[in-house]
């Protein structure tokens, strides 16, 4: 497909499934060039996937911008990462 569309992949996975699915979805996102639209409450793991990010509290949109950024970003860290 030339989008896949993901509401919370990760959504009762073990952490270890998690982590085979993101590494598959990155391999179809380079490999295949397919884009990608992800909603996940997992901060770190969208952040890594992602080339755009978009960090919605309530329904409304707070920050956005590369992912690159936000996840170095102190703030977002300290918030969204736990570290």
């Amino acid at each position: 497909p030339a989008l896949l569309l993901l509401d919370e992949p990760s959504l009762g996975l073990a952490p270890k499934v998690t982590a085979e699915l993101f590494e598959v979805l990155g391999r179809v996102k380079a490999e295949e060039r397919t884009s990608m639209v992800l909603v996940e409450q997992n901060a770190a793991l969208a952040l890594e996937l992602a080339d755009t990010a978009y960090l919605l509290e309530a329904g409304r949109t707070v920050l956005s911008g590369p992912a690159a950024e936000l996840r170095t970003d102190d703030a977002v860290r300290r918030s969204y990462l736990g570290y």
